[in-house]
């Protein structure tokens, strides 16, 4: 690795993150979170030699290049402000924020900066999605037609819960749906332009079902459906002409099946020796460096204009926001 991490936030996603930069080779350099005796454990397990007792102490060491954002979502444009005004580059986790003002504002001052802002989000970075390109650029498999993409964490129907709770920025979308409609937007050749929606809400107010339909200029279209208390397969189904595409677990895979309509079958397998979450890491590395802006940023903002239409549609909004 040839840049410095630095890690806000130790959660459970923040371990699978420092794993993924032992795997490159390497570690994180400074830590923080809020409660600093977790700080101080996570420093201990991983190897991380700095741990900083406030985020703006982590945001002044010199030595830092990327801070990587693990906090809750409705926190991440707290850091994001501080990370970006001190000329860090940024990864943060998924929802990168709560709504499209948030980031337009991220946005707006990682461009000001001459920063790299991404959303950790693995599914643009496997290995095997770069090899299905390749099969889709080469025309064989014609228009594409149709997507149809599930996902689910169906979890205990308690009130009391982070997922049900508007205050920590609950619900289907934010939670689940970020990463439907990024297996959705990697495949639509431009954004929508039709945008609708149903939506069952908890007793709470954050949404518990979601269905969205999408259709863009081309008559691309896209259902994507969400559930926070249902089982739905974590698959993922993209129609062309002349054949079909179908993923399961999208989000980190390592195969995809392509099955032609004259019957032939043909299927892609990562083979590498990296996981996708180092695969993610790799290609931040790549876009600091300059030589090649792969994170994405543009779909993200798409899939984060998306999911604030729907909530706003069905007057969704968190205390924040209101």
């Amino acid at each position: 690795m040839k840049h410095k991490w630095a890690i806000i936030g130790c959660g459970h996603i923040a371990s699978e993150m420092a794993e993924a930069i032992k795997e490159m080779g390497g570690s994180f350099s400074a830590v923080y979170s809020r409660t600093y005796e977790k700080a101080v454990a996570f420093a201990e397990k991983y190897n991380i030699p700095k741990v900083y007792k406030t985020a703006d102490e982590l945001l002044c060491d010199n030595e830092i290049d990327i801070v990587y954002i693990a906090t809750p979502h409705n926190s991440h444009i707290e850091y994001l402000r501080k990370a970006l005004t001190a000329k860090k580059h940024v990864l943060c986790e998924k929802a990168i924020t709560l709504n499209s003002a948030e980031l337009e504002e991220a946005v707006k001052l990682a461009e000001e900066n001459g920063l790299v802002l991404a959303e950790a989000m693995t599914l643009f970075h496997c290995p095997v999605y770069r090899q299905l390109d390749s099969i889709i650029t080469s025309g064989k498999l014609g228009k594409l037609k149709t997507i149809m993409v599930n996902l689910d964490t169906c979890k205990e129907y308690d009130m009391t819960s982070r997922f049900f709770s508007l205050s920590l920025a609950g619900g289907a979308m934010l939670d689940v749906g970020v990463y439907a409609l990024s297996f959705a937007r990697y495949f639509l050749s431009e954004s929508p332009d039709s945008i609708m929606s149903q939506m069952v809400k908890a007793p709470t107010g954050a949404d518990e079902q979601v269905n969205i339909i999408l259709k863009n200029s081309k008559n691309e279209m896209a259902t994507v459906n969400l559930s926070l208390v249902a089982r739905l397969p974590k698959m993922g189904l993209v129609a062309f002409e002349n054949g079909y595409i179908s993923v399961d677990n999208y989000n980190r895979t390592k195969q995809i099946d392509v099955t032609y309509n004259d019957g032939n079958t043909e299927t892609l397998t990562d083979s590498g020796a990296l996981s996708s979450l180092a695969c993610e890491v790799e290609d931040m590395e790549k876009a600091v460096e300059g030589k090649e802006n792969i994170m994405h940023l543009d779909y993200t903002m798409d899939i984060m204009n998306i999911m604030t239409k729907v909530r706003y549609d069905h007057d969704m909004k968190y205390p924040e926001e209101v």
